[in-house]
């Protein structure tokens, strides 16, 4: 990490933070909050901690990203940084605590001219690693960026994410932003953010951007406004003159469009190394990647020799003073020595494959007794060193907790895959699985999932009705029988707050495992929620809202964004062949008003009365051009004011009148949603489809 000295800062050097850790340096400060470097009184350990600044201390949305960003500490690997703690001061300052990283972040190398295509490569290789550990707990990172890549005492090999949650600028010209669904640095952003989309994708473009940068030395250009950057972003960044393994690898990860993307950092692994040549843990990919075509022979990096180990902080069973005479028997040898052992949902274990004596296999035989299944092993002599019985017993210990898991040993080489319960137990195995504390002497990977392993619809609607204040949320296309491992959950609806937002994420995450979680949630006023909750449960009509401009009626306004002074025009499009029923059309603006659009001067709203188009299509402008306004002929049309927020359009349509008077023109969210009531409830109206369209004006 750079040491820099900002000048107005919430620490000083000497301060003791919470009596437990001395400040010792200013590392980075951003916008929103500062990172020191910092040594605990109690143990001597020498942290980062990254505190929120005052202004943002009481700021719920920016605690929710904080808390967030603690979360992380699921993730167990050397490429992501490691948090301990999330705390607060006596007088409120929030701050996280993490690894301290020694060494330069590539925005400091970038700035000093920027580093080779092979050291590029082994950062490229290090983070994907990193990625694929985090996208594996369901977690983008949305704000790579070079300041968020440490080389640890400057090796490349030895790179670490740091930074998730809050995002922060200590690059000198960069523009981060902080809000909704975006958070990232425009210069590194995928094409897909600005437009408030994000998944794990979104992280390849961000590194393939970094690669480029650090490569030549300087930010990628934007462009000098809003316009410009919009152009730049559709196409593929310029990497002319890059040496052809790392251009093809930034070609690959800069794809504006995410599809056409590597879909996973397993990926981009297999395209480095080899898919042959990989000697590192797989994680769940994530559903609908489809895997890109690896290349023959040997990766980018295929001289590289290194092993991945994910191994336990272990409470292994072993054997002592007992191998010794029992590796030396003269039983026929094999080659290779191996051992499988199965453990099935609501069933028992079942151990196959080879024990060095008698007395090792009736030990491993008592323990699969005890996990309640069958043993079959072969007394066999092998290349196998002392220890190797008792690591298997480890092993078993370990695996004991888990709903069901294959372990897979070939001589002192593991495989394990392995399924829990709780996200506790799948933490505890994967902490005792995990780097040099693997029952020796064995080496290899784990793969630890958690979640049901079919999460059912029941359970998620659950969580969907219970956190529902602004309409009910929508699961989009679930599967009949339920979420399997490594589905892709979206959900999309309406929220009256931020808090309910995350909220809901949290509780979805919880239950959904391994699986990753889209929510489509947009906030919405009081009085939006209002008519949002007193709509009818009714499908989607596939009405749609074609929107333009008063002044230039040509122009399109796909985004549904209006700055003060323009003069929506707006048209309700009814698909091809409906002819029966009656509609009706109204918009609540950011005011709380209702603005009955369609129909007006006391027409029904009859479906057959609006002329069908060419290809079959019936077409009905609700909001004219502002120079052409006359109500009593029924065209009306408004220009947007000073006044910021969301508005709400909906199309009702039903076999009869939606209502048998004319409503007023303009009336409370109030009174419109009573009579909505009336009619509904009281009279039996039934509404057949339910279409909206939000509009901002901003």
């Amino acid at each position: 990490m750079n040491e820099i000295r900002p000048d107005n800062s919430t620490f000083q050097t000497g301060d003791l933070v919470n009596n437990t850790y001395r400040i010792e340096d200013v590392l980075g400060r951003g916008g929103t909050s500062e990172v020191y470097k910092a040594r605990s009184e109690i143990s001597g350990r020498i942290v980062a901690m990254k505190v929120l600044r005052k202004e943002f201390a009481s700021n719920d949305e920016y605690l929710t990203l904080l808390t967030r960003e603690e979360q992380i500490r699921d993730v167990a690997h050397a490429a992501v940084v490691r948090y301990s703690e999330n705390n607060r001061t006596a007088d409120g300052l929030v701050y996280l605590v993490m690894d301290y990283v020694e060494g330069p972040d590539l925005a400091h190398r970038m700035k000093e001219g920027g580093m080779s295509p092979e050291a590029l490569l082994s950062v490229a290789r290090r983070v994907c690693e990193g990625l694929e550990a985090v996208h594996s707990q369901n977690i983008v990172h949305r704000d790579l960026s070079p300041d968020n890549i440490i080389l640890r005492h400057g090796e490349p090999e030895e790179a670490v994410i740091i930074d998730f949650g809050i995002a922060k600028d200590t690059t000198e010209g960069a523009i981060t932003i902080v809000g909704n669904e975006f958070a990232g640095k425009y210069a590194y952003a995928a094409p897909e953010q600005l437009h408030g989309n994000s998944d794990h994708r979104t992280d390849l473009y961000s590194l393939g951007m970094v690669l480029l940068a650090v490569y030549n030395g300087k930010p990628p250009f934007i462009g000098n406004n809003i316009k410009e950057m919009m152009e730049i972003k559709g196409r593929r960044p310029d990497t002319e003159g890059v040496p052809e393994d790392l251009k093809d690898l930034i070609d690959r990860l800069t794809e504006p469009d995410p599809a056409q993307r590597f879909q996973s950092a397993g990926e981009v692994l297999d395209f480095i190394w080899g898919d042959d040549d990989r000697p590192r843990p797989r994680y769940t990919q994530f559903p609908g990647a489809q895997p890109a075509p690896a290349p023959k022979g040997r990766g980018l990096i295929g001289a590289l020799a290194a092993v991945v180990v994910v191994a336990a902080i272990g409470a292994g069973l072993f054997f002592s003073g007992v191998l010794e005479p029992l590796l030396r028997p003269s039983y026929p040898g094999v080659d290779p020595y191996t051992l499988a052992a199965r453990k099935t949902p609501g069933g028992g274990v079942t151990i196959t494959g080879h024990a060095p004596s008698e007395e090792a296999a009736a030990a491993i035989a008592a323990q699969g007794d005890q996990m309640g299944g069958d043993v079959d092993l072969v007394l066999a002599s092998g290349d196998i060193p002392e220890g190797w019985s008792g690591g298997i017993a480890g092993l078993l210990t370990i695996l004991a907790p888990l709903d069901d898991f294959e372990l897979d040993v070939v001589g002192t080489v593991v495989r394990i895959q392995g399924f829990a319960p709780t996200p506790d137990i799948r933490h505890d195995v994967a902490r005792r699985l995990d780097g040099a504390n693997m029952p020796r002497p064995f080496t290899g990977e784990a793969e630890i999932l958690f979640g049901p392993r079919i999460l059912g619809l029941d359970a998620l609607d659950d969580v969907l009705r219970r956190n529902a204040d602004c309409g009910p949320f929508v699961p989009v296309n679930p599967p009949a029988d339920g979420y399997p491992i490594g589905a892709r959950i979206t959900v999309t609806g309406d929220v009256a707050s931020a808090a309910t937002r995350s909220e809901l994420y949290d509780q979805l995450t919880r239950i959904a495992g391994n699986r990753l979680v889209v929510l489509d949630a947009e906030i919405l006023n009081p009085s939006l929620c209002r008519i949002q909750q007193k709509l009818p449960d009714a499908p989607s009509g596939s009405f749609v809202f074609a929107l333009g401009y008063g002044a230039d009626t040509a122009r399109q306004n796909v985004d549904g964004v209006y700055e003060p002074g323009d003069n929506p025009v707006i048209d309700v499009v009814l698909p091809a062949g409906l002819e029966a029923g009656y509609l009706w059309v109204a918009i609540t603006d950011v005011s709380g008003n209702v603005f009955n659009l369609f129909p007006l001067a006391g027409a029904p709203g009859r479906v057959a009365d609006i002329p069908p188009e060419a290809d079959g299509t019936r077409r009905v402008r609700v909001a004219h051009p502002a120079a052409s306004v006359d109500i009593e002929a029924g065209i009306i049309g408004f220009v947007i004011d000073e006044t910021f927020g969301k508005s709400k359009l909906v199309a009702l349509h039903a076999e009869t009148p939606i209502f048998p008077d004319r409503r007023p023109l303009q009336e409370s969210v109030q009174s419109f949603t009573n009579a909505l009531d009336q009619r509904i409830v009281g009279d039996g109206l039934d509404i057949r489809t339910v279409d909206t369209r939000i509009l901002e004006s901003r």
